[in-house]
């Protein structure tokens, strides 16, 4: 089983333009996430797929491998699959181009899933950790996730799922943690099948996957991301090295 991972990188934020390309610590934040990527030495090939001239040439001349975005993308997904759809492999891993200080916990719990999954019938694995902060739960930008008892996202919404009608029935909820690991195969149908109501309608592309029958098999885990969304967060960032 082949096993890449492929890093999206964006020059455009809307938060924090060129976020990627800041330095920290004497490397840029793309390159230090790069290079975190090879050191777990999980994955048989790392790549950074980008829109930018800039941070092409930043991960190139760093002896890293570098692809070119040729047309623009609304989603990593889009992004990843054209640029491995020429490529030998089985597996792709998705790495935030923002998380510099990458955890190889995470990454080798969805790996697990495939090497486990003799009979191929998982689509795609993703994380998700469980929250018990009400205002956590509520709030619309924390994705939550819920699945049946073998694991399989059943769906992922914005909203508070489930709605808790009944109290005290011992239900827990999880928020998604958006480390994606897929079958190429899954990822090509993703790439080529036109977005639904429900995608359109919460803006989360995982759920096109569920739209279109795709099993997503979720991983519990305590790992929370130390991702650069804003300068403050940069500011963070450096006190750590």
């Amino acid at each position: 089983m082949k096993i890449i991972a492929v890093i999206p990188a964006r020059y455009a934020s809307t938060r924090f333009p060129a976020k990627l390309m800041q330095d920290l610590g004497g490397k840029t934040v793309i390159l230090r996430t790069f290079e975190a990527a090879v050191n777990t030495q999980l994955f048989d090939d790392v790549f950074v797929v980008t829109d930018s001239d800039l941070i092409f040439k930043e991960i190139e001349k760093n002896g890293g491998k570098a692809i070119m975005s040729i047309k623009e993308h609304e989603s990593g997904s889009d992004r990843i699959a054209e640029a491995i759809e020429n490529l030998d492999v089985d597996v792709v891993v998705n790495v935030q181009g923002d998380e510099p200080f990458i955890n190889k916990e995470p990454l080798q719990k969805v790996i697990e899933v495939f090497k486990n999954d003799l009979e191929k019938k998982v689509d795609l694995a993703s994380l998700m950790r469980e929250i018990t902060d009400w205002e956590a739960i509520e709030n619309p930008n924390n994705v939550k996730v819920i699945v049946d008892q073998n694991g399989l996202a059943l769906y992922f919404s914005r909203s508070v799922i489930p709605y808790p009608r009944e109290k005290n029935v011992g239900v827990r909820y999880f928020q998604h943690i958006g480390i994606y690991a897929f079958r190429k195969a899954a990822l090509m149908d993703f790439y080529r099948l036109p977005m639904q109501s429900l995608e359109a309608s919460e803006k989360l592309e995982q759920l096109r996957y569920l739209e279109y029958g795709k099993k997503i098999k979720m991983v519990e885990t305590t790992h929370v991301g130390i991702g650069i969304d804003t300068p403050e967060d940069l500011e963070k960032a450096r006190l750590m090295l």
